[in-house]
């Protein structure tokens, strides 16, 4: 049984065996495993209370699977080196002007060009270049997920109350209770399908506090390949989840 408490949607097991509720962390999934007897009021207040436990452990359980992960970004930002977005991996070209900031350009779909000012350290270039590619790709995932919200929400009047572009590292979107969306920018790194997905599935939640038969229905009414994107994540998403 799919349940949902403060934006946590988690599976709950009944067990003849089970003594006491007890929670079940792993990188798919959250699972509560509960006497037959106790009320699912407990049990959701249970949840509650563990939440911050829960995301340590996911955390955890995240980190160990990107330890092995390969890295998709650069080990230093310097000119040549390719930088991944949107499952691709564009080549960056530095330049030097008499801007005073660090400005990004995206040229063709098919560059990155970066703009230093003269008069930086070297040493300074490749973390000023990261922080500078980091606050680009928050502007346009902010921009994609506005776009596609505002493609897919009208359908069955999935509106939001608001959206806001996070830096997770264990988490790809998430839907509050009053209907606030969470998106993490880092899905720019994924293929844009993967990115739409994301969206769909917490705009489903609007509906579905859960992840129920009718949850996964209603996401299959807007994306009937769904299933080939949430694939990706599992096979990918840990590399992606590393950044830049």
């Amino acid at each position: 049984m799919n349940k949902h408490t403060a934006a946590l949607p988690y599976n709950l097991r009944r067990s003849s065996r089970a003594k006491n509720t007890r929670i079940v962390v792993t990188a798919d999934k959250i699972e509560v495993v509960a006497p037959l007897k106790v009320s699912e009021r407990r049990i959701q207040a249970f949840v509650h209370a563990q939440k911050d436990w829960i995301e340590a452990a996911l955390k955890r359980v995240v980190g160990r699977i990107q330890t092995a992960a390969p890295r998709l970004a650069p080990s230093e930002y310097r000119d040549g080196v390719h930088i991944p977005y949107q499952s691709h991996r564009l080549p960056l070209k530095i330049t030097t002007t008499k801007a005073k900031t660090v400005r990004i350009e995206l040229l063709n779909d098919e560059i990155f060009w970066v703009k230093l000012p003269t008069g930086i350290a070297d040493e300074q270039h490749s973390p000023l270049i990261q922080q500078a590619l980091t606050r680009w790709m928050k502007n346009q995932a902010k921009q994609h997920v506005q776009e596609l919200v505002d493609l897919h929400a009208p359908r069955f009047a999935l509106f939001p109350r608001s959206i806001r572009i996070k830096t997770q590292k264990s988490r790809w979107g998430s839907c509050g209770p009053k209907n606030d969306i969470n998106m993490n920018w880092l899905l720019l790194l994924a293929p844009p399908a993967v990115l739409e997905y994301v969206v769909v599935h917490e705009l489903c939640h609007i509906k579905h506090k859960n992840h129920s038969p009718a949850f996964w229905q209603l996401v299959a009414e807007h994306l009937p390949d769904f299933k080939q994107h949430r694939l990706w994540l599992k096979q990918y998403g840990a590399s992606v989840m590393q950044g830049l």
